[in-house]
């Protein structure tokens, strides 16, 4: 008899089914001035959590990664390099397909409008599975408790039928808090190997 009943597959998107390099934004911002240094620095002081969490529209964004240079660029070529960072994982991918033909997935991320609409037109990942919460419509990101509770009211999950794959510890742990399943995604075959252990059929 099986120790758990899995009905819904949650996915992040960034490192999951997206990989992601911030290399070709920076440099950009870089060869005009700008200190790119630390990524993360790079992120704080555009505010990117304020972006991603739907207090601060993409348009303001940009304008905050204009204004780290020295001289003049313009909105549309940082628009274009801020959307230049995205590789499709095929395999998680091709997964996320399979499963979606078996069990309920969903795409809980956080993302900021931009990449949204990016991802949503480049990868249709709007129309993955059969339902997402991006982070900046939540109004919350995790791992906060917040998104987690809106993602089962909006999709109707059952926490303990219900399994997470994201590639941040932190958010496999918030997940977990509230009685979700949940893997620390670090490659295709590892994840599918969890998913089979949770006999998950993949």
């Amino acid at each position: 008899m099986s120790r758990v009943r899995i009905e819904a597959v949650v996915f992040d998107i960034g490192w999951v089914l997206l990989r992601m390099n911030y290399r070709p934004i920076l440099e950009f911002l870089e060869a005009r001035g700008a200190a790119t240094q630390q990524r993360d620095a790079v992120m704080e002081r555009i505010a990117l959590e304020a972006h991603e969490s739907g207090r601060m529209h993409g348009q303001a964004l940009l304008e905050r990664l204009a204004a780290l240079t020295a001289e003049p660029v313009s909105l549309a070529d940082v628009h274009a390099k801020w959307l230049d960072m995205f590789v499709l994982d095929t395999a998680m991918f091709e997964l996320a397909h399979r499963l979606s033909e078996r069990y309920r997935v969903y795409l809980l991320s956080n993302i900021g409008d931009l990449h949204w609409a990016h991802v949503s037109r480049e990868y249709r990942l709007h129309a993955l599975g059969h339902g997402a919460l991006p982070s900046y419509l939540a109004g919350v990101m995790k791992p906060h408790a917040a998104i987690y509770a809106q993602a089962e009211k909006r999709f109707a999950l059952t926490p303990q039928h219900t399994v997470f794959i994201d590639d941040r510890a932190e958010n496999i742990s918030a997940a977990c808090s509230r009685g979700w399943h949940g893997i620390v995604h670090a490659d295709y075959p590892r994840t599918l190997a969890a998913l089979r252990a949770l006999e998950v059929s993949c």
